[in-house]
């Protein structure tokens, strides 16, 4: 923009302005300037600079010879040449020097800049620095916290001071008040000069009254109540216990996005013409609260007519394609049910290797018969291959990591089924914190890029577990885990136990890819000590180690094999096993060392459709283990159990478990106490370790069981807590029975039934919450238990909680 000089008239058809008005000042030995801008007053309100008026473009140029720069405190001359869109030898005019007084302009760098062109050709930039930032500061504020608003603001210390983003942050800092309820906030910015050319930033806030929803009110439904729309709804009506949410605050943008949801509350159950006719919002007279009207027209109720696929390819065949989508003909009109099919299509044509299809629903309504008729239009492209992979985020782990979990690689026809299964194989790493496996269109039409994005979290754990029983057992646990050990995906286990109950030691180290073949290889070495006089009178010890071998067997079931070798040995008090004692056979017969020589396999199935936190799916095992490959004990071991998952909304989520087990001797051995099932704890909430099960009623010894069978049935359910808190909570309810000691341990020397011995498979149950709370320092878990059923001789908890921290 350059200015024009009333003195150089004369020579208007020669010269342009700005160069006339620097030939006119040249007796004065300075240029004349292309643009001035007004001072900054100290401590006055920030306005927005006014925009400079265009300058005419002339027809008379000028060559520039030099360029000099001036006014330049703290930027260099360099830089400031770097931006100028002019270099010595260009002609110039006033358009010219127009855009360039515009590009330095927009850098932000200056708070003034003006051009001026000497009679030699010189071209003069004289430039204002904007100022730097000191602090910014908050006057006024008390409902939102000063760290808030300095997230929100763009403005920062040793930043660059610009009116426009003073502007901008005013704006930013409105929105998040009128957000909290306070739409009469008012935010005005003021400035504060230093020396040094620095400033200081203060906005001033009047926060004014918190503006809550005092009515929401509904006109035109009659299928709905207005509780039942107002339960729909985001938006709340304030109430004195809502001390804990801002949902009851008035926010226009969230009255939109509750149009919506009562939009979708009807088209799901079969409201096909609903439609939200008006949303007014009324202030009260002395502005505390809003009455929010809506005027909604429901319309029939609609059930889906006929439901049609087409496409162009011969190789989607619609036929097939119809009998996967989730609609029939007749069925109650459900908005959602149109998105799951439209997923589950484009799932179909990815799996068949099309990996860009749209899928268009049309609909036709028939108001004579209320029913919706529904096409599914497939515009697909052609077979697509995978061009490349590219890994991106992975700072740690090593790329090759990641891929040998890809079940696509370069070069193979794309899957959209592989790549959610690579997903999934990825997250079931637990090295990551989130995975994303996108596509993307490659080189050629028929070529496609799967991008895999990850952001890795701590693989390291340090564990600190601890519980309380009814009796005051106490028991700590502290475990160091690296799971993906050197960025190779190898995982470490070195854990110690320590208490009244456990002392343990033990080392474990896994492979997850042995001689780069797709088995996972594995050593375990361990010493354990287990006092369990307080529950069962008796001292256990064991030392040993084995290996472990796993593979896949398809993609959802894996077939685990292992061998180990340890020395167990029963200690119990001096004279409890002697002849005046007061010791049972069931444990007595225990006493001494042996050498436990056993192999077993796994097998598991997971269906789950997400390893993490699934929703739907389920997953099982069946274990076996066989001992006497040499050693001094002789058993059978089966164990087997099942979970499944019913997602009934993202938060509402049904947990169904069953496991049972039993353990048979051979070769006229009997079943050790150290090898039986004890229940409880962690196994059975509500319950002590070895609360349950088998007893001696004279010495209250815990004797476990051969055979046990419990079944688990939870349910996720919303806190209401906000998600960036990290909790979950879960109700449970836990039912079984435990029991079947060897008969030769239930009888007396005379063949009946022993009294002393209590061997009765009674089922118990208990119930309670579950608290799951991602804190600072680590999850952390809380089991608060009631007990529904159980028997005089069981021992039971009401609390437990354990804790872990990473690093």
């Amino acid at each position: 923009m350059i200015r024009q000089d009333a003195s150089a008239l004369s020579f208007a058809r020669r010269l342009s302005p700005s160069l006339l008005a620097l030939a006119v000042a040249a007796g004065l030995a300075g240029p004349v300037l292309a643009q001035t801008a007004p001072a900054i007053q100290p401590g006055a309100p920030i306005e927005a600079a006014p925009a400079p008026a265009a300058a005419p473009v002339q027809e008379e140029r000028i060559q520039i010879s030099r360029i000099l720069v001036r006014g330049n405190q703290r930027i260099d001359q360099t830089t400031v040449l770097s931006y100028l869109p002019i270099q010595p030898g260009d002609v110039v005019d006033a358009a010219v020097l127009d855009v360039a007084v515009r590009t330095l302009t927009r850098t932000q760098l200056f708070a003034d800049v003006q051009l001026g062109v000497q009679p030699n050709g010189d071209l003069v930039v004289e430039i204002v620095e904007n100022p730097i930032i000191n602090q910014v500061v908050f006057e006024g504020n008390g409902a939102l916290s000063e760290d808030k608003l300095t997230e929100e603001v763009t403005l920062k210390p040793r930043g660059i001071y610009t009116r426009a983003r003073v502007q901008e942050d005013v704006g930013k800092i409105v929105e998040l008040y009128r957000l909290s309820g306070r739409i009469s906030a008012t935010v005005t910015p003021k400035l504060v000069q230093l020396d040094q050319n620095r400033v200081d930033v203060v906005f001033e806030i009047d926060e004014g009254p918190e503006t809550g929803v005092r009515a929401i009110t509904f006109l035109g439904n009659t299928a709905f109540s207005d509780n039942d729309l107002r339960g729909v709804m985001v938006t709340q009506q304030s109430a004195w216990y809502r001390l804990f949410t801002t949902n009851d605050n008035y926010d226009p943008n969230r009255l939109d996005y509750d149009r919506e949801q009562l939009r979708k509350f009807y088209t799901n159950r079969g409201y096909y013409d609903f439609r939200v006719l008006s949303a007014i919002s009324e202030l009260a007279p002395d502005d505390s609260a809003f009455g929010i009207t809506l005027t909604i027209e429901e319309g029939d109720r609609y059930n889906f007519g006929t439901v049609d696929v087409v496409t162009e390819n011969d190789r989607l065949n619609p036929d097939f394609l119809k009998l996967l989508l989730p609609i029939r003909t007749g069925d109650l009109y459900e908005s959602d049910k149109i998105e799951t099919a439209v997923d589950a299509l484009t799932f179909a044509a990815g799996s068949a290797g099309y990996a860009f299809v749209e899928i268009e629903p049309t609909y036709r309504a028939n108001p004579e018969t209320d029913t919706v008729d529904v096409t599914f239009n497939i515009k697909e492209g052609q077979r697509v291959y995978v061009d490349r992979i590219n890994v991106i985020g992975n700072t740690r782990t090593l790329d090759n990591v990641i891929r040998r979990e890809m079940m696509l690689t370069e070069g193979d026809a794309f899957n959209r089924t592989l790549q959610e299964r690579s997903r999934n194989n990825l997250r079931a790493l637990g090295f990551f914190k989130d995975v994303t496996v996108e596509e993307a269109r490659g080189s050629a039409p028929d070529r496609s890029v799967i991008n895999v994005t990850v952001t890795e979290q701590p693989t390291g754990e340090l564990s600190v577990g601890a519980g309380f029983s009814s009796v005051d057992s106490f028991v700590v646990n502290l475990g160091i885990t690296e799971r993906n050990f050197r960025g190779r995906g190898q995982n470490v286990v070195a854990r110690l136990e320590w208490g009244s109950l456990r002392q343990q030691i033990d080392f474990r180290f896994t492979e997850p890819k042995f001689l780069g073949r797709d088995l996972r290889a594995g050593f375990d070495a361990f010493h354990s000590r287990y006092d369990l006089s307080e529950y069962s009178s008796y001292d256990y010890r064991s030392t040993g180690g084995g290996v472990r071998l796993s593979y896949p067997l398809n993609g959802y079931t894996l077939l685990s094999t292992r061998y180990f070798l340890k020395s167990d040995e029963i200690i119990v008090p001096t004279g409890y096993c002697s002849a005046t004692g007061s010791g049972s056979t069931a444990l007595c017969d225990q006493v001494g060392s042996f050498l436990n020589s056993s192999a077993g396999y796994t097998l598991l199935v997971d269906r789950r459709n997400d390893p993490v936190r699934p929703t739907r799916g389920w997953t099982g095992s069946f274990r076996q283990d066989f001992a006497g490959i040499g050693g001094d004990v002789n058993y059978i071991k089966t164990e087997g159990d099942v979970s499944a998952y019913w997602g009934i909304t993202p938060e509402w989520v049904v947990t169904a478990t069953a496991s049972t087990g039993y353990i048979a001797g051979w070769g006229g051995d009997p079943i050790r106490i150290n090898d039986r099932f004890f229940k409880g704890g962690n196994s059975f909430r509500g319950f002590e370790t070895a609360g349950l099960g088998p007893r001696d009623l004279n010495t209250t010894d815990a004797l476990g069981g051969n055979f046990y069978a419990i079944g688990t049935l939870e349910l996720t359910v919303p806190n209401f807590l906000p998600e960036q808190y990290g909790i979950r909570t879960s109700l449970f309810t836990d039912v079984g029975t435990l029991g079947v000691l060897d008969e030769r341990y239930t009888v007396n020397s005379l063949g009946n039934p022993d009294p002393g011995i209590i061997d009765e498979l009674q089922l118990r149950a208990s119930a309670g919450v579950s608290i799951h709370w991602r804190s600072p320092m680590g999850p952390i878990r809380f089991d608060l238990s009631h007990i529904i059923g159980q028997e005089e001789y069981d021992k039971t908890e009401t609390f437990r909680f354990s804790t872990s921290t990473q690093f």
